[in-house]
């Protein structure tokens, strides 16, 4: 039907004056709009002088952005120009309305950009999902051509930087990324992570005057040939992660310190937590959670008698805060432990008295493999370890004592040592103290690695020198080689231990990079993959 063109004019032209609407119709299913040119001269492309000869005219149908719900058909009459000059190489050009149209352009701008944005949202096939319920007929890689059309950011000006490197792919292609460490805004992405590719980004930046990195000796080499002025800032967790590493290689070292361990010994609770400790109930919870919910809730309740606060109680143990607030808000330890699952049934429970019967007959001597036999023959369908791991903790030796328990792993006693204090078990603060018993030089290691821990996260990098000294004395395999490599990073590190910049944001950035690669798994080469990262 028939519309005043007005009210149409106004709503879909109404960025631009050069374009006016001659009719609007409807069948129901699409709506037709026809629309016609209204200039009275077009700048010629080729050589940019001014024509008001017309040669003729021609419809063009652009895709639009559909109106209502429904598709809309914009026909649109342009003029081609004749060229008045003679020395340009074109006889003839079409107008093109700003904003609107473009040369052998299909689409109309606003289509063009509403596809850019879907692109950078949501890459190429769920892009696509969501463009047709849009009204938008387009495909995955239309929509990917629309992001790599797009220019990039305008260049800034950081004056504090943090690199990092992230995975094309894992293993064996890495990148680089370039934040600004004030604004947390990626800068750039990088093909390679040596020094010739980022030195030359840093040349061309010499007002940058802090760089946060990791420990990799190619930032470092790059940021002293391309950047001298800037203040070199090793990152505190990679800093921590180095020294994790090296506090494994002293474990595996002293090995042989960690089997034939005496059995721990309870040490005795502190009178805070017996003096006016009621009776347990025959009902009341056991095992190791409810002992670690009963201390927790009294140390928690006793800091609130004390005057602090919940944020400053999460502080002082290094908990969360909502973990503090239940432990707070529980009038009782036991409250702690309700709701707790029960032991479920397992696929062993019908056999174990047959087990239990074998093992009698025998004293002790039928191997678990010989157990595991059996019962699947009348008719078990579990794994051997199910079996195994029932009999060593149920079934007594063959010389009638429960067997010994096993020596802890190399990554066990390295998490005792590397973890705060707040997050061990009780069980595992009396095994971590039976080792360092056992080894001084575990114990040498424990007290550096606590030295090292309060200076990172008091930021008192002063001590940094004699923390050094001590870690070089000691002559700890792996501690001592960290000490050694402190050394040739000197200036960095003490920069990470001294102040506030960190590489966080950029550990942030990585992981944004990460989930975009996994939007485009297939696609995300690295030209598409820069295109969404600096402009999504």
């Amino acid at each position: 039907m028939n519309e005043d063109p007005s009210p149409v004019q106004e709503l879909l032209f109404s960025s631009t004056t050069k374009v006016v609407i001659t009719s609007a119709e409807t069948d129901g299913k699409a709506i037709r709009i026809e629309a016609r040119c209204t200039a009275s001269d077009a700048r010629c492309p080729a050589c940019g002088d001014w024509s008001a000869q017309i040669h003729g005219s021609y419809l063009r149908f652009p895709a639009d952005l559909a109106c209502a719900g429904r598709p809309c058909v914009l026909a649109l009459r342009v003029r081609r120009f004749i060229c008045a000059s003679g020395d340009c190489p074109r006889r003839t050009f079409v107008e093109q309305v700003p904003g609107l149209t473009r040369r052998h352009g299909r689409a109309t701008e606003r289509l063009r950009s509403t596809m850019s944005k879907v692109g950078l949202a949501l890459a190429g096939r769920a892009g696509a999902r969501l463009a047709a319920h849009l009204g938008i007929v387009t495909s995955h890689n239309t929509l990917l051509r629309r992001v790599m059309d797009l220019p990039d950011p305008p260049a800034t000006r950081p004056r504090a930087v943090g690199v990092d490197d992230f995975a094309l792919r894992r293993g064996h292609v890495y990148g680089t990324v370039v934040i600004d460490a004030e604004t947390h805004r990626v800068l750039d992405l990088l093909p390679e992570r040596d020094a010739a590719t980022l030195a030359p980004w840093l040349a061309r930046h010499p007002q940058i005057e802090v760089i946060c990195r990791d420990r990799s000796g190619a930032y470092a080499d790059a940021a002293h040939t391309a950047a001298p002025q800037a203040l070199q800032v090793a990152d505190r967790f990679h800093l921590w992660q180095n020294l994790a590493n090296a506090v494994e290689k002293t474990v595996a070292a002293h090995r042989p310190c960690l089997r034939d361990l005496p059995a721990p010994a309870p040490e005795p609770e502190p009178e805070w937590e017996t003096a006016d400790a009621p009776a347990p109930e025959d009902d009341e919870p056991s095992g190791k959670f409810a002992e670690r919910a009963r201390v927790h809730h009294a140390l928690v309740h006793d800091l609130l008698a004390q005057g602090l606060g919940l944020r400053e109680i999460a502080r002082h143990l290094s908990w969360g805060r909502h973990t503090v607030q239940r432990y707070a808000r529980a009038a009782r330890w036991q409250d702690m432990v309700k709701g707790r699952k029960r032991q479920q049934p397992s696929k062993l429970d019908p056999f174990k008295p047959y087990l239990t019967q074998r093992w009698d007959e025998t004293e002790g001597r039928v191997t678990i493999l010989d157990l595991h036999r059996e019962i699947t023959a009348r008719g078990f369908r579990g794994h051997y370890s199910t079996v195994q791991l029932w009999v060593r903790k149920t079934l007594p030796a063959a010389n009638g004592t429960p067997p010994a328990a096993p020596a802890p792993s190399i990554r066990q006693v390295t998490g005792w040592l590397t973890r705060h204090p707040a997050t061990l078990t009780e069980e595992e603060k009396i095994r971590r103290k039976t080792v360092l018993d056992q080894c001084p030089e575990l114990e040498t290691t424990a007290q550096l690695v606590g030295s090292f821990a309060e200076m990172l996260t008091t930021l008192d990098g002063g001590r940094l020198t004699d923390w050094i000294t001590d870690a070089m004395t000691a002559g700890l395999p792996g501690v001592s080689t960290f000490a050694v490599g402190l050394v040739a990073d000197f200036d960095a590190v003490t920069a990470g231990l001294t102040t506030d910049w960190n590489s966080g944001p950029v550990e942030g950035a990585v992981n944004r990079i990460k989930m975009l690669k996994r939007q485009m798994f297939g696609r995300a080469g690295f030209q598409l993959l820069r295109k969404r990262v600096l402009l999504a």
